[in-house]
């Protein structure tokens, strides 16, 4: 113990607190990074939530023993980001979260014993909404969604009837196109039995009108399928150019553009053939007739005959003649071919086909280094443009052009082949930016600590302290090495005081100047003053001992 004192007293109080506060700065350091360490990386568990949803999953976390920590408002919950998936599993096995929305478990939920009618129908609404909701909400683009449906029940004895409809308001990431807007009204028109897509509307959380759902007719859907389908003919086709010609030029190495006009016209078309040559007896009839008469005269009476000359002699006796006829009828019906033809010709079909394509030229380099542009010769353009022709089925009889130039772009591609495309050595997700912003904030911090606190402290406890001269006052018996304490200056003393009294004064002044002078030498110089001390008494012990 007491060389521990002694070494703290030769250190000083100074060098003491210093070693101190480098010690307890590099334990808080050391401390930091190994609990920064052992704790576990929080991610969200879910973000954007309700405030019901939130205290339902905090509760459930709560009684899984999970960590979490909630962030924001509430609305966001990180947890360990190796637990995530199965957290997600169990939550999901408990309905959570359910984003403030009822689905068919309304129904599991309740008793229906003695339910009415009319609430059984609001809650299978309900339960139809909430389904609703979140298959929309299930979508990449959409955030959250709410359906309302309107079901009118047709009325007895009625025969008109109306029709269902529903609206829709979601909340959306970025901007949602056309096709997907469709796609919505096509799910809940699908979904409800009787509900004419076109009779959804849908808007966004800032209240911008996508559908408006307002008519029965087809006009304004059909003009939104056209324009789809020739942007999405366009982009196929260029596409495919594209990737034709940069497996032959080079990735980046030509720019392509598609224009397609389609006939939008949907017609039908009913035609009827009549072949004369191609007669068939359909049926054949044939009618005999045949018809006998007969006149004679038994009796010889006077007539003109009778009185002719040349007449018989037995003229008067008797005549009989007969009259034979035969008639014959034919009837014969023909069938004649006959050809119905009806042709039905849907919209969308191609009418033209317009192709721009620019390709770039050739890079050499030359003997000092530098890049020198070459373009491309005709025959090799030539080949370009049969290649493209080939690749998006020209025909010429529609009237489709394809052109084809070669210019120097304004920069120069990089010389890169087609599966460049894929993730590469840099290609870095979320997390690990997190991460590694989180590890050099840590490092700009441990840095700042050492150079600007931990440095200057270590250089003060190792830098030699300077040593004072110490100065006693000449009646005492100090060393014959120390210094002198300086002479202090003497007062007039009045005349009219005794002379043992003026002496007595003086000494008492000077020496309580001489111990200020020592004080305050002992509270400079510390260590100096107890070495003093030190040799005084150990001299003084040996001449009492002698």
């Amino acid at each position: 113990m007491d060389t521990l004192s002694q070494f703290l007293n030769r250190l000083g109080l100074a060098r003491v607190a210093a070693m101190g506060v480098v010690a307890v700065l590099m334990l808080g350091f050391f401390a930091f990074l190994v609990m920064r360490a052992s704790s576990p990386q929080l991610a969200p568990l879910y973000s954007g939530l309700s405030l019901d949803d939130s205290s339902a999953i905090v509760r459930e976390l709560q009684s899984m023993g999970t960590p979490f920590e909630l962030r924001g408002d509430g609305d966001t919950i990180m947890i360990p980001r190796d637990q995530i998936t199965t957290v997600r599993m169990n939550l999901a096995g408990n309905g959570l979260p359910a984003r403030g929305q009822v689905g068919y478990e309304i129904f599991d939920q309740q008793n229906t014993l003695g339910a009415t009618s009319f609430v059984q129908n609001i809650n299978n609404v309900r339960a139809l909404e909430g389904e609703l909701a979140r298959t929309i909400s299930s979508l990449a683009r959409i955030k959250s969604a709410r359906v309302h449906l309107v079901l009118p029940e047709r009325e007895l004895f009625r025969r008109e009837r109306k029709d269902p409809t529903a609206s829709i308001v979601v909340s959306v990431r970025g901007e949602l196109s056309n096709g997907e807007i469709r796609a919505i009204q096509h799910l809940v028109g699908s979904a409800i039995e009787g509900l004419n897509p076109n009779k959804v509307s849908i808007i966004d959380d800032s209240g911008r009108l996508l559908a408006s759902g307002a008519t029965d007719g087809v006009d304004g859907m059909l003009t939104a399928e056209a324009q789809d389908r020739v942007v999405s003919l366009e982009e196929r086709y260029r596409t495919r150019v594209e990737d034709m010609l940069a497996n032959v030029l080079g990735a980046g190495r030509s720019r392509v553009q598609v224009s397609a006009e389609l006939n939008l016209d949907r017609s039908t078309k009913t035609s009827e053939r009549f072949d004369p040559d191609g007669q068939v007896v359909r049926s054949t009839q044939t009618r005999d007739n045949a018809s006998n008469s007969s006149n004679g005269q038994t009796d010889a009476g006077v007539s003109v005959a009778n009185e002719l000359p040349g007449s018989t002699a037995n003229g008067g006796a008797g005549n009989n003649s007969s009259d034979q006829q035969q008639n014959t009828e034919e009837t014969t019906n023909y069938e004649i071919s006959k050809t119905t033809e009806t042709a039905v010709t849907e919209a969308g079909g191609i009418k033209k086909l317009s192709v721009a394509v620019v390709v770039d030229g050739r890079y050499t380099t030359d003997a000092s280094g530098n890049s020198v542009y070459a373009p491309r010769d005709a025959a090799e353009i030539d080949q370009i443009k049969a290649l493209v022709r080939s690749a998006i089925g020209f025909d010429e009889a529609r009237g489709d052009q394809v052109e084809v130039v070669n210019m120097q772009f304004a920069e120069r591609p990089d010389a890169q082949g087609p599966g460049s495309d894929g993730p590469g050595l840099f290609d870095f997700t979320r997390d690990d930016l997190i991460n590694w912003a989180q590890m050099g904030v840590t490092l700009i911090i441990s840095l700042a600590l050492v150079f600007f606190v931990m440095r200057p402290l270590v250089k003060r406890v190792l830098a030699p302290e300077e040593k004072a001269p110490l100065a006693l006052p000449q009646s005492a018996e100090i060393e014959p090495g120390l210094p002198a304490i300086p002479e202090l200056p003497e007062e007039p003393v009045p005349p009219t005081a005794a002379p043992w009294v003026n002496g007595a004064k003086a000494m008492g002044e000077a020496q309580l100047e001489t111990l200020k002078s020592v004080g305050q030498l002992v509270d400079e110089n510390p260590k100096q003053a107890a070495l003093i001390v030190r040799d005084w008494l150990s001299s003084n012990s040996n001449s009492a001992a002698a």
